[in-house]
């Protein structure tokens, strides 16, 4: 039988990708006691970045929103192998952190980053909501338009 958080996905015609492996000398996921710290993951589907540019120099506000969506999609993966495939372990959302390409006058950076952050609620419900750090940077890796990370508390 599937868990909550998995039928919460079907309902909204989501799926979880394949966990993307690192592109670099790092870890995707760190678990100690019941905190799961996830490395920043990329709007990355198959293995490819799918939004890339800057925000306010070509990157609308509602692609940084997908980009941000498909960013946390991608750390749920990260999480759902961390937690054995159970979704359910999770107890609560504790942080994202979001990480925006933009240009310098851009100060969008909020709304961006709620695609992340409303999947997070419509997912997870109250123990979805969560605190957050959304900042602007001049590149990340890959050309990627967003990156995020989370921190969650397990059962």
């Amino acid at each position: 039988m599937a868990g909550q958080i998995a039928a919460r996905l079907a309902d909204l015609a989501l799926t979880l990708p394949s966990p993307m492996a690192p592109m670099a000398n790092y870890v995707p996921f760190v678990q100690s006691g019941a905190l799961l710290i996830v490395s920043g993951q990329v709007p990355a589907v198959d293995g490819r970045i799918t939004v890339t540019g800057k925000l306010g120099a070509g990157v609308s506000v509602e692609q940084g929103q997908a980009a941000a969506r498909q960013c946390l999609l991608n750390v749920l993966a990260q999480a759902q192998a961390a937690c054995g495939g159970d979704l359910d372990r999770i107890a609560r959302v504790l942080r994202l952190g979001g990480f925006i390409a933009a240009t310098a006058d851009f100060a969008q950076h909020a709304l961006v980053m709620n695609g992340a952050s409303d999947l997070a609620v419509a997912l997870f419900g109250d123990a979805g909501r969560h605190a957050r750090s959304t900042i602007g940077v001049a590149s990340l890796p890959g050309d990627a338009a967003v990156e995020v990370e989370a921190m969650f508390e397990l059962r």
